[in-house]
C-alpha cells in the first residue's frame, strides 16, 4: 500500500490518454472497447447512452481525484462503446457548459454498413456477452447510463453467473411509453435525414442534463452539423432502444447486488422509481440526486461516488489508505469533510429500502 499513490497516479494518465483500444468481432458485428488499467484487478464493465462514446459519458466520473482513488485503483475498467460510438480520431463536435464539455458524436467512428440490420436489445445484450469472452471476464461490476444500463441489466438477466453487481444510472428497464416512442420515432426521421442538426443536439442534451447546467449549453457555431454516416450509426442504435422489451418479469430474478442512481430531473426518473420497486429489495438500493438530470456522471459525479465507495466496501473494495488512515473505514477523514455527509451537502436523497443481505462475493 506504500506505492499506492505512485499507482494511483499512472492510471490517471492512462486514462487521460485514452487507454488501450480492442475492436471485438462479435457474433452481430464489431465492437471498440477501451481498456484501463491493471488486467489482474477486478473488472468494471461500463456501457453509455445514445450519441455518447465511453469517455463523454464517463469522464466526471473518472477523472475527477475521488474517481481516480477509488475506481481505477481497484478495478481494470472495460468500457464498451455501441455499435458505431467509438471515440474517433478526426474533430469532435463538443457541447460546451460552465464547468465541463461532452462529445456528442465522433466524426472518426466507422460507418455501419446500410445492409446490416438493426439490432435487438437481445442481439446488444449477446454481443457483451461477446466482449466478455474475448477477455475472459466472469462474475464482475457493471455500469451503464440510460441506455447502456437497460443493455447491462438484460445482459444481467441471460448471463446470471457472469455478473456479480449493477451500478446503473438514470436507466431505463420498460418498453417505450407512446409519448417515448413517438418523440424518438421522430428524432429518428430527423436524424436519418439531416444528420446531427441542432435540434437533434438540443433534444440528446435536454435526455442527458437539468435545466441547471442546460442553461450554460454554448454550441460551437462551426460544428452544427456533423458527418452523416456517422449520424446514421446513432440512428442505428436509438432504433434498437427505440424497439425494447419490457424486462419487468427479469428484474424479479435478478440476484446480482443493484445500486440504482437517478437524477430528479431525468426524463427517465419514474423508470428508475419502477424499476427500484419491482427488484428484490434484499439486493438494491435506490439514491435520487437533487438537481440533476439523466447524466448523473457528469452533473453530480462526487454524489455516486459517496454511495458506490460504501456500496463497493461490501465487495472488499476501499480507497488506498494515506495518513495512517484505516483501509477498513470507507469514508475516512482525509478524503471528505464531516459536514459533507449531511442529505443536503451530499445532494442526494436516500430512499428507504431493506437491508441487503450478506452476499458471497
Amino acid at each position: 500500500m506504500g506505492e499506492s499513490s505512485d499507482s494511483v497516479s499512472v492510471d490517471a494518465e492512462r486514462i487521460a490518454s485514452g487507454g488501450k483500444e480492442h475492436h471485438v468481432l462479435t457474433r452481430h458485428g464489431p465492437l471498440s472497447v477501451s481498456v484501463y488499467g491493471d488486467l489482474e484487478k477486478p473488472a468494471l464493465v461500463t456501457y453509455p447512452d445514445v450519441a455518447l462514446d465511453h469517455v463523454s459519458c464517463f469522464q466526471g466520473l473518472f477523472f475527477c481525484t475521488e474517481g481516480v482513488s477509488l475506481l481505477l485503483y481497484n478495478f481494470c475498467i472495460y468500457q464498451i462503446n455501441p455499435p458505431g460510438h467509438e471515440v474517433g480520431i478526426c474533430l469532435r463536435s463538443q457541447l460546451a457548459f460552465e464547468s465541463f464539455s461532452i462529445r456528442i458524436l465522433q466524426l472518426g467512428a466507422a460507418p455501419i454498413s446500410s445492409c446490416d440490420p438493426v439490432l435487438s436489445g437481445d442481439q446488444l445484450a449477446d454481443q457483451v456477452a461477446d466482449v466478455f469472452d474475448y477477455f475472459g471476464l466472469y462474475s464482475v461490476i457493471c455500469m451503464g447510463v440510460t441506455a447502456g444500463a437497460y443493455v447491462l441489466t438484460l445482459f444481467s438477466s441471460k448471463y446470471r453467473e457472469r455478473v456479480q453487481a449493477l451500478i446503473l444510472v438514470s436507466p431505463l428497464c420498460k418498453a417505450p411509453s407512446w409519448k417515448e416512442w413517438l418523440s424518438n420515432k421522430v428524432m429518428s426521421n430527423i436524424l436519418y435525414f439531416y444528420g446531427m442538426c441542432g435540434i437533434i443536439k438540443e433534444w440528446l442534451v435536454q435526455r442527458y442534463f437539468s435545466k441547471e447546467v442546460r442553461g450554460n449549453w454554448q454550441a460551437p457555431e462551426s460544428e452544427t452539423v456533423l458527418d452523416g454516416k456517422q449520424s446514421a450509426n446513432v440512428w442505428r442504435f436509438l432504433q434498437s432502444i427505440n424497439d425494447r422489451s419490457d424486462l419487468t418479469d427479469a428484474l424479479k430474478k435478478l440476484q446480482c447486488r443493484t445500486l440504482i442512481f437517478v437524477g430528479e430531473h431525468s426524463p427517465f426518473h419514474s423508470d428508475a422509481l419502477y424499476m427500484a420497486a419491482k427488484m428484490d429489495g434484499k439486493y438494491s438500493a435506490l439514491v435520487e440526486v437533487q438537481a440533476c438530470g439523466s447524466l448523473v456522471t457528469e452533473e453530480q459525479p462526487l454524489a455516486m461516488l459517496i454511495t458506490m465507495e460504501y456500496f463497493l466496501a461490501s465487495y472488499g473494495l476501499h480507497r488506498p489508505s494515506q495518513l495512517n488512515c484505516s483501509p477498513r473505514s470507507p469514508l475516512s477523514p482525509s478524503y471528505i469533510s464531516p459536514e459533507l455527509l449531511s442529505p443536503e451537502s451530499m445532494g442526494v436523497k436516500l430512499k428507504p429500502i431493506k437491508t441487503r443481505i450478506s452476499l458471497e462475493v
